[in-house]
């Protein structure tokens, strides 16, 4: 029997990028958070590393059910940073700049289609390159106070890295041609009336109503879960026929992956009468044992 390889260990983060993202679970929920407040949690290159890992960590972890990302200290995240970001990494030339665009852009298309439901938290400053994460969690809840701006146009670039994109994505036409050519910043109350996030409360109120939500949220079946999310992203740029197609296999794979769990929820309906669909979701813990 040939000896089995030799498996590198995996290498830990250095310190210094450890300290650049800070989580803990608690009650199934992954709370984790930009951890730069000094600099209003710019994302460095650093960070974006370290946010790679944290999410890796938690992905399939059996004690988390959702994930909530928000900011220590006064903002989400103002961006990225443009003494790590963007000065030193163009000053190593386009190999650098391109290695910092796929440690940033990799992690954004991992939280969009993360295997857990993803709430953002935005209980502060969200700018520029901010809004690559506000748009890849699925959720997103503003405290009133906080402040969102496309601020690239008054340092003299476009809104880059998918901000254009996401702007034309969450707002009609003429608000994002205003976001994105002003610069001038708007606060949650106005962020939720445009569509950026999903609803706004006070800073004192943000935190439980991102808990009542998350609660919801496990309640739900989690094979379910990551087919709607998916299947909402999917869609928005197919046309119907594609899209009722994409659909029809969609729920085929989604019940040959938890199809007891579907039975469940039509047996609790029909059977026992035990929920109503449209007023809460079956008990996901059970199980038929007929």
């Amino acid at each position: 029997m040939p000896a089995k390889k030799a498996t590198k260990p995996a290498v830990a983060a250095p310190d210094a990028e450890k300290d650049t993202v800070a989580y803990e679970v608690r009650g199934r929920i992954a709370w984790v958070k930009f951890n730069r407040p000094d600099k209003r949690n710019c994302m460095s290159p650093a960070l974006n590393r370290q946010m790679m890992r944290v999410l890796d960590a938690l992905e399939y972890r059996d004690d988390v059910g959702v994930l909530v990302l928000g900011g220590e200290g006064s903002a989400w995240s103002a961006g990225m940073d443009l003494k790590e970001y963007f000065r030193e990494t163009e000053a190593a030339g386009l190999g650098a700049v391109r290695q910092s665009q796929r440690e940033s852009y990799g992690w954004f298309r991992r939280l969009r289609w993360y295997q857990k439901p993803t709430i953002a938290m935005v209980n502060g400053w969200c700018f520029g390159g901010g809004y690559g994460p506000l748009f890849a969690c699925d959720l997103a809840f503003a405290a009133e106070e906080a402040k969102f701006g496309l601020s690239e146009i008054n340092w003299g670039i476009l809104p880059g890295g998918g901000a254009s994109k996401i702007a034309a994505e969450l707002l009609s036409f003429r608000r994002a041609m205003y976001h994105a050519m002003t610069g001038e910043m708007i606060d949650g109350r106005t962020a939720a009336e445009w569509g950026l996030v999903n609803e706004a409360v006070p800073l004192a109120k943000l935190e439980a109503r991102v808990a009542e939500v998350a609660a919801m949220l496990l309640e739900k079946n989690p094979v379910a879960l990551k087919a709607t999310k998916d299947a909402i992203r999917r869609v928005r740029e197919m046309t119907y026929d594609n899209a009722e197609d994409y659909l029809v296999r969609a729920q085929e794979a989604a019940n040959s992956f938890d199809n007891d769990g579907r039975k469940e929820g039509i047996r609790q309906f029909i059977d026992e009468k035990s929920y109503k669909p449209g007023l809460g979701a079956y008990d996901a813990s059970k199980r038929s044992s007929g």
